[in-house]
């Protein structure tokens, strides 16, 4: 049983779901093995998670929401030159699918099994993503930088024209010779037709 000193939260049980998927893959983790690596009755882990999918759409939202997290304070930077804000945000996407990719392939295999199962949660973390993009882009038609009548539909094709370089299906390709060559060739097209 959890200790006084380590109450059960749900971050506690995201984090073991997270080393428990890693271990046993989508297919055989269950939440008795969630459970056990808390030391903790897996009554205790659906206390918090009603049902074993509810548990995998949590920690799939949670693996999506860091790399969320991590472009907001891109997009936030209100002060920085739209048109720069935008090539980082972009660059910070892509680094940030590459490495899930590259540093876990076995999690980020895992990961692509809960996100086809959670659309909904894929949904949420696409539309998070492009209002960030839109911001860029509306400070960046405010200022002058970028002439676009309608910066929610330039952000979607943005979002949409970088796709080779953030949607998962497309991961085997992110460390092919050439690529980053490739993401700054579309990157500088679609600023140019920003502009």
């Amino acid at each position: 049983m959890a200790s006084t000193s380590e109450i059960l939260t749900a971050e506690r049980i995201l984090a073991a779901t997270e080393e428990v998927l890693r271990r046993h893959g989508p297919a055989k983790a269950t939440v008795v093995d969630v459970a056990r690596a808390l030391g903790v009755s897996h009554g205790s882990v659906y206390r918090h998670f009603r049902t074993k999918a509810a548990l995998r759409e949590a920690v799939t939202k949670r693996w999506l929401d860091r790399t969320s997290q991590k472009l907001a304070v891109i997009a936030a930077a209100s002060e920085r030159d739209p048109e720069a804000r935008l090539r980082d945000w972009l660059a910070a996407l892509f680094e940030a699918k590459r490495h899930k990719a590259g540093d876990d392939p076995e999690l980020f295999a895992t990961y692509t099994v809960l996100t086809d199962e959670n659309g909904g949660v894929v949904g949420e973390h696409i539309a998070e993503l492009t209002a960030q993009l839109t911001g860029i882009i509306t400070q960046g038609a405010g200022s002058g930088t970028f002439s676009v009548p309608d910066p929610a539909a330039a952000a979607r094709a943005v979002f949409q024209a970088t796709g080779r370089f953030h949607d998962p299906c497309y991961a085997r390709e992110w460390t092919r010779p050439g690529v980053g060559e490739e993401f700054t060739a579309v990157v500088d097209l679609l600023v140019r037709g920003l502009r």
